[in-house]
């Protein structure tokens, strides 16, 4: 999957892959792909209800090893 921005929001917790994300959105162009990745357990959850809010769609989620990938497409 070809991403157009990609955050490391590892080592932060809830809210800044959030903030991060909000950010990294703004600065690309509808329909462009985000990728975050993040160590915070809780960042699955966030950012599902993230895209919900915001109605930006959650394309992936995926876990590897201690980290959680979530790769967002703007609106």
């Amino acid at each position: 999957m070809q991403v157009d921005k990609e955050i490391d929001a590892r080592g932060l917790n809830c809210p800044l892959p959030i903030l991060r994300a909000k950010k990294g959105l703004a600065e690309i162009a509808s329909g462009q792909l985000l990728k975050v990745v993040s160590t915070d357990t809780g960042s699955i959850r966030d950012f599902q209800a993230f895209a919900k809010q915001t109605g930006n769609e959650l394309v992936e989620q995926q876990t590897v090893g201690d980290e959680f990938i979530h790769i967002l497409r703007r609106r």
